[in-house]
């Protein structure tokens, strides 16, 4: 079904972006893979066979040039995937300014530029996907993380208003969200937590990052690839403005 269908998928080049990517190029996509990071793009773009396009997506003329490539390549966009993001801990009294404006237009103004860009193609063909990779911030709030919440609950809005708009076109828009994902990025952050707390590794992920969810475990990268296809197929087609948690049972109780 998705065979030759044209997919962007932005923080492409490691994490939960790449396995996206690869889990697309499998079921013979033809996927336009995102990432700032050139080197490592254009390395694992050739390893799985996609395209890629070096992009800035904290700049609006960087998002327009990504589409400008995708529709001058292939004349078309079906599926968009926004995964790009990072995330910085700090109080708000001592948040840089620079770096919160920073956030907020990489995860929150990218994706909706991104949308509106794909959006008239999706209209032509009746026919569209996004896939905006959310978190579990999405839904819920952690102390020292302002900018990063702020940003996917507004993903959140964004997923939810795009949904409506889209119905009558063809068009499912949904967010996917999960708690912590076995990324070189997390295990950064388990390594560091475990230095400071003096404790293990394993208790970090049960104590500390997990400690609100029943099933802890870290969710594997592959795991959320495999739900984004889903979202992509025709058994999907009635989900939209879903805001599909991964959590463990965080949101449980």
């Amino acid at each position: 079904m998705l065979e030759k269908k044209v997919a962007i998928v932005t923080g492409a080049a490691s994490g939960i972006g790449l396995k996206i990517a690869e889990s697309f190029a499998k079921a013979h996509v033809q996927v336009i893979m995102a990432d700032i990071n050139e080197e490592r793009l254009e390395k694992e773009s050739q390893r799985i066979g996609a395209y890629y396009f070096k992009t800035d997506l904290s700049k609006k003329e960087d998002c327009k040039s990504l589409v400008d490539y995708a529709l001058g390549k292939f004349s078309k966009v079906d599926i968009l995937v926004n995964v790009a993001g990072i995330q910085t801990v700090s109080p708000i009294e001592d948040f840089p300014e620079d770096k919160w404006d920073f956030m907020i237009s990489l995860m929150l103004t990218a994706p909706f530029l991104l949308t509106k860009y794909v959006w008239n193609s999706m209209k032509e063909q009746n026919w569209g996907r996004i896939i905006n990779l959310n978190s579990i911030h999405g839904l819920v709030a952690s102390k020292y993380k302002s900018a990063y919440v702020s940003a996917k609950h507004g993903l959140g809005g964004l997923t939810k208003t795009a949904a409506l708009e889209g119905g009558a076109h063809g068009i499912t828009v949904n967010s996917i969200c999960p708690s912590y994902v076995r990324t070189p990025l997390v295990d950064n952050q388990i390594e560091d937590q475990a230095k400071s707390h003096g404790i293990s590794a394993e208790k970090v992920i049960h104590e500390i990052m997990l400690e609100k969810a029943a099933v802890k475990k870290l969710i594997d990268p592959s795991n959320i690839a495999e739900v984004t296809k889903f979202l992509c197929s025709d058994a999907a087609a009635c989900i939209s403005g879903s805001m599909m948690s991964m959590d463990g049972g965080w949101t449980a109780s």
